[in-house]
């Protein structure tokens, strides 16, 4: 049984296009916002996570990606592991800080997820990316995982359930929760007509549908419940929080993915149902992405998504807002970071923070964070609820 566990603190390096800056100076700020803002010195740090998954083959550095990075935060000298998850890298960083304080090998835990994306070659930044998949099935055949949305959200346009009105309207509806994000990499609004008349990239998928290549970071400070009092922000509490691997697949009929199965075993491990969240941040890597996760997270039946969509129901303002934050389509995805940064919009949204994109009367928080292709399915899942 494990102890109690708070989010102390939260920060994040703005996402964009920052070819200047390097990974450990990304990684510095965030993680020293993230300790200024749970009133924490470094040498309080007790265990430290660190998640990246492309330095190696874009930058060069290897093995001790974290213990370089986290210099830049004042954190040395005690454990530090390099996580690497694809784009649940973030995320599983933090889930492993969760088990370390929630075990009771230490108190208080940090998890950094940085990625430096801008290298002066995209073409090498697409080449890396397409390395999250297995090469064997797709690196050769070029196939990028756009390609691989655009498949899923053939078969939803094929059978009537969603149309390109709404791949578009979701797009739209990111980019406008993006533009009330500072930290955000895309912070101007955009029409359906922009949306659908934008260069095509893999049909029916088109360029402002898809995130961008970007840079940045974002930390969590999280801590025993014991060791929280006296904290200087709200306390966030860590309900659940779950990872899985994709899993072997049979072929025959409906099989849940592994994003499904990751979440309801989050629910199951809270003691809550999609009925008593009151935000959710997706990983939406394309934006109507997020139009399939209405589903398989649980918040309508399968073929209702683009009604959900239709209602209002998960604007800001609406019954359950999905990715306030922008998502990955607006705010960005610096992958090794993009699992931190859900969890940071989760916990400033629960202590009332958000400012202008604030979802009000926020208590409960889902976080699903996806990385990876392995076999027709996300080679990994996280998924993270919390409550204040």
């Amino acid at each position: 049984m494990l102890r109690e566990v708070v989010v102390l603190g939260v920060g994040m390096h703005r996402f964009g296009k920052f070819p200047e800056t390097s990974l450990r100076e990304l990684a510095g700020e965030a993680g020293r916002r993230a300790l200024k803002d749970a009133g924490v010195l470094p040498r309080q740090i007790q265990a430290a996570y660190f998640a990246n998954a492309l330095a190696g083959l874009l930058t060069g550095q290897e093995s001790i990606r974290g213990q370089v990075a986290l210099r830049e935060v004042g954190v040395a000298g005690v454990p530090i592991v390099n996580v690497e998850n694809a784009c649940a890298g973030g995320a599983t960083a933090f889930h492993q800080a969760v088990l370390a304080v929630g075990s009771g090998s230490c108190d208080v835990a940090l998890a950094v997820g940085a990625e430096k994306m801008f290298v002066g070659d995209t073409g090498r930044t697409i080449q890396a990316l397409a390395a999250s998949a297995d090469v064997e099935l797709t690196h050769d055949m070029g196939l990028q995982f756009t390609a691989i949305y655009a498949m899923r959200i053939q078969k939803r346009l094929a059978s009537g359930a969603l149309t390109l009105r709404h791949l578009a309207e979701v797009t739209v509806k990111s980019h406008r929760h993006g533009c009330l994000n500072p930290y955000a990499q895309h912070q101007k609004e955009v029409t359906a007509e922009e949306v659908l008349a934008s260069r095509p990239i893999a049909g029916p998928i088109t360029l402002l549908m898809c995130s961008s290549v970007s840079d940045g970071a974002a930390a969590a400070v999280v801590c025993s419940a014991e060791a929280a009092r006296g904290a200087p922000q709200p306390l966030v509490r860590v309900l659940a929080s779950e990872l899985r691997s994709g899993a072997f697949r049979s072929g025959a009929g409906e099989e849940l993915s592994t994003a499904a199965r990751t979440v309801r075993a989050a629910y199951e491990q809270a003691g809550v149902g999609p009925e008593e969240i009151d935000l959710v941040e997706c990983h939406d890597a394309t934006a109507p992405g997020e139009l399939l996760y209405y589903e398989d997270l649980g918040f309508c039946k399968p073929g209702e998504a683009g009604r959900l969509l239709d209602e209002g129901a998960t604007t800001i303002g609406g019954r359950i807002p999905f990715n306030p934050s922008g998502g990955l389509t607006s705010r960005g995805h610096p992958v090794g970071a993009t699992g931190l940064a859900q969890i940071a919009e989760a916990v400033w949204q629960l202590r009332g923070q958000a400012g202008p994109r604030q979802v009000q009367g926020a208590r409960v928080a889902l976080t699903q964070n996806s990385g990876g292709w392995l076999e027709g399915d996300s080679a990994a899942g996280a998924a993270h609820l919390f409550a204040v």
